[in-house]
Formats: structure tokens, sequence, C-alpha cells
């Protein structure tokens, strides 16, 4: 199969839809902690959803897995821990700095380090920018940053505008630049990890290939192991939590030592499905990023900005249906709107650069 990047942008959108979808789910959870519906979920985004695809998908994923070289296995997982490490300081972010200056801090780090990082790991930047398709694609990706500039504008405007009769501000009452911006280049950094972790398992990819798997779905083998060590970060944050908090009889409907009796017993199954099912959605968004990346051609490496590109794109979409924006003034309507459109645009962008570096 030759790779098709305007298909490719269209498999990011899914993703992008996906991962800015599923946080919707656990907000059905009734009466658990944050660690039990969060690890209840994981085991789905991390072990079973990944697992359950790759061996519906792919060819011989025990001999795949078994033929790989170690150092492209123990990267994978590696860069996963690192991954790991990001999502659990992301919180952290938008307490110091507030949710508009947070998002831009942390997005905006891990796209130049997710999209650049692998091909200054890989000497290929230079060769790259030497190209005309290179320098579009490039520039696709400057858009981008500057539709996030934009889109952190917006959310900073609308908290000015509608935090203090809606509380918004509450959440920057511990604001503090220094501390938050230092968190925020850690867990931007370590988010763009996780496009190190695929680039480390091409000779995974190509085994997979070699034993007859198709081509959009060779990247399925190497998410087992890259989430297999996002599961290890977030499963040991998690375990610390439950011990703290003496909150793991919830799994079994028990209500946590101290709470108060009148709320109840926790609805067991439905508090399962919403997790289940949001855990599934998460795991949806690198399962069709890997099918976007198989199509992107010699600069797949674009692939993780377009799959921010597509996150803000598809949760600001969110924040309009949910009518989080209601009441904001036209200005900020206006700016919003322009990052939306600079994203979109951005993908266009790539998505040509891409395709002229196959002709």
């Amino acid at each position: 199969m030759s790779p098709n990047p305007p298909l490719g942008v269209v498999f990011h959108w899914l993703g992008g839809l996906s991962s800015a979808s599923f946080y919707v789910p656990y907000k059905r959870v009734r009466l658990w902690s944050w660690e039990i519906f969060w690890l209840t979920g994981g085991v789905f985004s991390w072990v079973v959803a990944p697992w359950l695809f790759a061996i519906l998908r792919t060819r011989d994923l025990a001999g795949v897995l078994g033929a790989a070289p170690g150092h492209a296995l123990f990267w994978s997982w590696f860069w996963g821990v690192a991954w790991g490490f990001g999502g659990l300081t992301f919180g952290l972010t938008m307490r110091y700095l507030g949710l508009s200056l947070g998002m831009a801090a942390v997005l905006g780090l891990t796209t130049v380090t997710g999209t650049l990082g692998p091909p200054i790991f890989n000497g290929t930047l230079a060769a790259i920018a030497a190209t005309p398709s290179g320098r579009i694609t490039l520039a696709g990706i400057l858009v981008t940053l500057l539709g996030m500039v934009l889109v952190a504008m917006a959310g900073r405007s609308k908290e000015r505008e509608l935090g203090a009769g809606q509380g918004a501000q509450q959440g920057v009452a511990e604001f503090s630049l220094r501390k938050g911006l230092a968190i925020a280049m850690f867990s931007g950094v370590m988010s763009g990890c996780f496009a190190w972790g695929l680039a480390a398992g091409q000779p995974i990819e190509q085994l997979t290939l070699a034993a007859g798997t198709d081509p959009l779905a060779q990247g399925l083998p190497v998410l087992c192991v890259v989430l297999a060590g996002g599961f290890t970060t977030n499963f040991i944050w998690c375990l610390l939590l439950i011990l703290r908090n003496r909150s793991a009889g919830q799994f079994i409907g028990r209500p946590t030592p101290g709470s108060d009796p009148a709320e109840g017993a926790a609805p067991l199954l439905r508090n399962y499905a919403w997790s289940a099912l949001g855990g599934t959605l998460w795991y949806f968004q690198f399962f069709f990023y890997t099918m976007g990346e198989s199509q992107m051609g010699d600069y797949k490496f674009s692939s993780w900005t377009l799959h921010m590109a597509s996150i803000i794109l598809f949760s600001t979409i969110w924040g309009f249906a949910l009518r989080e924006w209601a009441g904001a003034s036209r200005r900020t309507r206006t700016l919003i709107w322009s990052g939306v459109g600079c994203l979109v645009g951005s993908t266009v962008i790539i998505g040509i650069g891409n395709y002229a570096g196959l002709h």
C-alpha cells in the first residue's frame, strides 16, 4: 500500500476526536475516587484494548514481539514510562498556571518535542528542511503553534470576562508562574516522549509487516509496548493513592472509611461500564494515530503535530457544544475561531507537504 497523506489526516482527525471525547464517560461515574476510575479505565486503555486490537488486526503478535530486538522493546517501554510522568503532572500545570496558559504551555512543548524530537535524534531534520516538501511540512507545524497561541489567548480572555461570575479563577488561586512553568516544561517534554516510543518501535513495525500485517495496522504491536510503559507509571501512582486514601474497597462497592453514609453505595456495573468506555475511547486516539502515521510517507514525524492540533480542535468544538463559551465576547469568539482556523489550516498544510514529498 502506497502512503496516502490525505487519508492519514482523516485518521488523525478521528484520533483527535477520540481523545477529545474520552473523558465524557468518566463524568458519569459516581462515588468513586479519581484513582479508582482512572485505574479501571486505564486497564482498558493501556492493557485490554491494545492487546485485543493487536491480536485481531495483526499477524503472529506473540512471534513478532518475541523476535523484536531487545533495544526496541526496552526503549519503546521506557519512553512510555516517561510519557506517563507527563500525563500525571499535567494537572499540576493547570493548578499553578490556569487552564488556558497551562494548556498552551504543555501542548506547545509536547508538540515541539514529540514532533521534532525523533528527526533530531535520528539526524534527519536538516535533510527534511532542505527539501521544498519538508519546508512546507515544517511551516504547517509553525501554523499549529500559532493556532495554539490564539486558542490560549481566547481561553485567557474568557477567564477574564466570565471568571468573576462563574468561579473560573478559583483554579488559579495558587497561581505561580515560576513553579507552573517549571512543571509545564517537565510535563510537556515528558508527554512528547510518546512519539519517541513509537519511533523506537520501528523495528517492531518492520517485523509485523514481514509477518503479513496490513500496513494500516503496523503500529499496533508497538502500542502494546509503549502503553505497557504508560501503565507502569499510572499503576504505581494510583496504587500509592489507593493506599493513602484507603479507597481499594470502592472496587467492590465498599465505601471509603470516613465517607458520608448518606451517599449510599456506588453503582458498580454502571461505573465499570462507563470507565471501560472512557478507557477504550482513550485508546482509540492512538489506534487511529498509528493508522494515520502509516500514511504520512517520509514525513510521518509530523503525525504528532496533527494529533495535537486535532485534539485541541475537537476539544474546542466540544466546549461550544457544552456551552462553555456562552457569554464570551465577540473578540474572544473571534480569537478562538481564528485559532481553530489555524489548526484546521495546519493539518491541510502538513498534508500537502507530506503529499508533495511523495512526488
